[in-house]
């Protein structure tokens, strides 16, 4: 198999292994490591179908539900999908970086992949927020077990914490994220504790081992329940997916190891602990997770889950802030302020837009559906779908990098049917909420599309505008303008041609700076581009200079600190970089049914997410002071 690629000395993956583990634990596995609140409940009622749930049927779902954790968590994610890393980076956006499908040409198969992708990419969002909601109304739900009149007081509790989680991003999580991993890590601990105190009321339990006794429950059971069964149990690894997406963060033997010595035993020891409970009293089938505990112990226990939860929602929500950056980078959505909450942590990022979207829809959530049961309805069939979009282009790295054809059919095959087979089920529960999460993944990848086609469409445009380089140098020679002292930087998205707000500024004055560099920054399709290969320089004429700094899809691009970089290693010498003046296009969208393009109603709603995406200078990290901007109109 494919080597591991090396991580840099500084990243906390490779410097220091056991905290590492530790912080995988709060980062990685915040998620599933807060399905027991809700996982086997829920399976627990599909077997049983509103009646009385029978040992066999219990011993079927925990039996289920262990074999979904070795195979699909176990196998697929921690031995095989951390394989497919691009440079260590994981996640939707780096597979589609290494198939370089950002580049796709329409019609092509890699433009279907792109499709695919960003599909993928959607349904993360839709995920986000899902789970918040389920996590922290299933933790409060705890309160009812002791005392039943305080229900009503689930709902404003859950609105409450998830209120104070959002407010809380715009200061960063740098300052609790040293706590994330030591409170999950004792989390885990509590999971097993209870679940060995379950086991003991009925050692018996531990036959679900043989993975015979899930496949035979299925089979006695009718098709429709037993997809209702498999729709439930998917619920136990919903969150496994975050191994893969942040493993740049870890590395990928710290989440390994975290995996198969903390979280999986934890998991594993308290799912068969509340199926003990079952088999001895399926009474507590409402609550079996709670009950598991002693009744002194149920209050403390409801506030710890609580904490376990919002951790767990936090890595969720930094996720997509992480997502977010990255589709900026890769030209798949339009440019958002990003805040630098830690200057220590490139990672620290704040998405103001990113986090009240998703504020938005978790709480939309928690109030259309009001209850952990009904929000189970809505959880997993995005999960499930984005497992699939996985395997799929796992399977297409894995053929890119030279892997036996046979053998990738058979192992990705295996595991894609597992996958379709969850989504299957899952998707029997589209009208109970499985809706919410694919409208809300369905409207981020038509937006994502649309930003990608309209950019396109404007790149079209601007080549015809685009004046050749020649040309532009043999008017000069012609008419020769007024001589401006100083140097100017001109901002430009293409690596030949003269920018349009050079053009247009020596048409309009008739004059031009001394020395002219054209400044392009160009997103590559790897996490990070060293210092060594970040400039490239290319002399047009004697005072003209093409200005190319190339930046990762996990960095963040400042034009300013490039143009030091390259004067600090001697490709621009005599400029003092405090007094160039930064000439920047502003671009007016102006649709038109009279331009080939996009239906105008989506080239409207293209021209609208370019107005309110954030200005070039400040995304590029341009000081405001040195900014010239010239307007440009252009058609589409």
């Amino acid at each position: 198999m494919r080597q591991a690629t090396a991580l840099p000395a500084s990243r906390i993956g490779t410097a220091i292994p056991a905290a590492a583990m530790l912080g995988a634990l709060g980062v990685v596995y915040g998620d599933i490591g807060t399905s027991p609140l809700y996982a086997l409940k829920e399976a627990a009622r599909a077997a049983s179908q509103g009646g009385v749930i029978t040992p066999n049927a219990v011993l079927g779902v925990v039996s289920l539900i262990l074999w979904s954790l070795i195979l699909i968590i176990s196998l697929k994610y921690a031995v095989l999908i951390l394989r497919a890393d691009n440079r260590g980076e994981g996640g939707i956006v780096a597979m589609l970086a290494l198939l370089h499908a950002r580049r796709a040409r329409p019609g092509t198969w890699r433009s279907i992949l792109l499709i695919v992708g960003l599909v993928g990419a959607a349904l993360l969002y839709g995920d986000g927020a899902i789970t918040p909601a389920i996590s922290v109304l299933s933790a409060i739900e705890g309160l009812k077990v002791d005392a039943p009149s305080l229900a009503p007081l689930v709902l404003p509790l859950t609105v409450a914490v998830l209120l104070g989680l959002f407010l809380m991003q715009r200061k960063g999580t740098g300052f609790i994220g040293g706590i994330f991993g030591p409170i999950m890590l004792g989390w885990f601990v509590v999971l097993a504790m209870l679940g060995l105190r379950g086991i003991l009321l009925a050692p018996m339990v531990l036959t679900a081992i043989n993975p015979l006794v899930a496949f035979e429950f299925l089979l006695s059971t009718g098709p429709i329940v037993s997809f209702a069964i498999l729709g439930a149990a998917f619920l136990a690894v919903t969150g496994g997916e975050a191994m893969y997406a942040d493993m740049g963060h870890f590395g990928r033997v710290p989440i390994r190891l975290a995996w198969f010595f903390i979280a999986l035993p934890g998991l594993v020891l308290n799912y068969f602990g509340q199926a003990a409970l079952l088999v001895t009293h399926p009474e507590f089938s409402d609550n079996p997770f709670y009950q598991l505990a002693p009744d002194w112990a149920h209050y403390p226990l409801v506030a710890f889950a609580t904490v376990a939860t919002v951790i767990a929602s936090q890595a969720i929500i930094s996720g997509a802030f992480s997502l977010t950056q990255q589709a900026i980078q890769l030209g798949l959505c339009p440019g958002l302020h990003i805040q630098h909450t830690a200057s220590h942590e490139i990672g620290q990022i704040y998405v103001p837009a990113v986090n009240w979207l998703l504020a938005a829809a978790t709480l939309g959530a928690v109030f259309l559906f009001r209850s952990s049961d009904a929000l189970a309805g809505a959880y997993g069939i995005a999960v499930s779908m984005l497992m699939a979009i996985t395997t799929l282009l796992a399977a297409m790295i894995a053929l890119r990098w030279g892997y036996n054809p046979l053998l990738v059919v058979a192992v990705n095959g295996f595991f894609l049917l597992i996958d379709l087979t969850f989504f299957a089920a899952n998707a029997t529960k589209f009208l109970d909420g499985g809706w919410f999460p694919l409208l809300l993944a369905t409207a981020v990848a038509f937006l994502m599309l649309t930003w990608r086609k309209g950019q396109h469409l404007v790149q079209r445009a601007r080549a015809h505008m685009r004046q050749p380089e020649a040309e532009f140098l043999a008017a000069l020679g012609r008419n020769p303008p007024i001589c401006l002292p100083g140097t100017a930087i001109y901002l430009t998205a293409s690596t030949h041609g003269i920018p349009l707000p050079l053009t247009n500024f020596v048409r309009h004055n008739h004059a031009l700076h001394e020395r002219l560099l054209l400044v392009t920054a160009r997103s590559e399709e790897i996490p990070r581009v060293s210092d060594e290969h970040r400039v490239e320089i290319i002399q047009i004429a004697p005072n003209v200079s093409r200005v190319v700094l190339r930046y990762g899809f996990m960095e963040t691009p400042c034009i300013p600190d490039g143009v030091r970089l390259a004067i600090e290693r001697g490709h621009l010498t005599g400029i003092e970089p405090d007094s160039l003046s930064y000439y920047i296009g502003r671009e007016t969208i102006i649709p038109t049914e009279h331009v080939r393009g996009m239906a105008v109603w989506r080239e409207a709603l293209f021209a609208f997410m370019q107005r309110n995406a954030e200005r070039s200078a400040a995304y590029f990290q341009i000081p405001a002071r040195q900014v010239v901007e010239v307007g440009t109109e252009i058609e589409i």
